[in-house]
């Protein structure tokens, strides 16, 4: 059962890849991974502004700072000339304070403008890599257009040779087809003229059968034709015209006998 589970989920997982890899449009990964780059390059350049920002307000309370440090040593020094020590020295002392914050401002804006710094050259590197990934993006996206313009071309072309080849299959098959009727019918035009092949409703004839009866439709006619005239002439019974005819027969025989005379 384990060993049916396993293979299921293999199936299934190599059916997602392959479904995933149809819906996949590799000019759609690359702009999202393009504006995920443009997201991180727009951090970066907001970081360093707001380091930026950092640095400019300390140096905004380091001027102060120093202003007022200033202020205290030349009232220290008014007070040393009119006798005042005590004054001169509570100026000095709260100066020694403001200086130690002074110092301490200097440091972090030391720290700060080194940060300021590196983010600036980070942002500058992503800034180039981010136009060299634009440049290859267009690059690969325009020859992925041109190769699946390619392929369709190609894939449209396949199938109107495809097409083409079925229409020759069939007009082969309509040539052969033709070819064998035209065969079978002069065959059995020839077997007809000969006569190998009988006519089974039995009206057909053969040459002599054909002769004779155009005879006896002839002498057929010639007697209907006689009767006819001996109507006309005498109105005669059909028998004596028929015996007057085998008479006249019966007398020109004799004469048309050959005679052979002596020498």
């Amino acid at each position: 059962m384990s060993g049916v589970m396993k293979r299921m989920g293999m199936i299934f997982r190599a059916k997602a890849n392959k479904a995933l890899d149809r819906a996949e449009d590799p000019r759609e990964t690359l702009d999202y991974s393009y504006q995920k780059q443009l997201e991180l390059l727009q951090k970066v350049r907001r970081g360093v502004a707001d380091v930026a920002t950092s640095r400019k307000r300390l140096e905004l309370q380091l001027n102060q700072l120093q202003q007022q440090s200033g202020k205290l040593e030349d009232q220290g020094r008014k007070a040393l000339a009119l006798g005042r020590e005590d004054l001169a020295r509570e100026a000095l002392s709260r100066r020694a304070a403001l200086q130690q914050q002074v110092t301490d401002l200097e440091t972090q804006h030391a720290t700060l403008q080194g940060e300021e710094e590196k983010l600036t050259l980070a942002a500058q590197r992503l800034q180039a890599k981010v136009d060299a990934f634009r440049t290859k993006k267009e690059t690969i996206k325009a020859t992925y257009t041109a190769a699946q313009a390619q392929t369709r071309i190609g894939e449209a072309f396949s199938g109107i040779s495809e097409e083409m080849g079925d229409v020759g299959m069939a007009i082969q098959r309509a040539e052969d087809k033709t070819a064998q009727l035209q065969a079978r019918a002069g065959a059995i035009d020839e077997l007809l003229a000969s006569g190998a092949l009988d006519d089974q409703s039995g009206m057909a004839k053969d040459d002599i059968q054909a002769e004779l009866d155009r005879l006896s439709g002839g002498t057929d006619v010639e007697l209907e034709l006689q009767r006819m005239k001996a109507e006309l002439a005498g109105g005669q019974p059909q028998q004596a015209i028929e015996g007057g005819t085998g008479q006249a027969q019966t007398q020109q025989q004799p004469q048309d006998t050959p005679r052979f005379d002596k020498q």
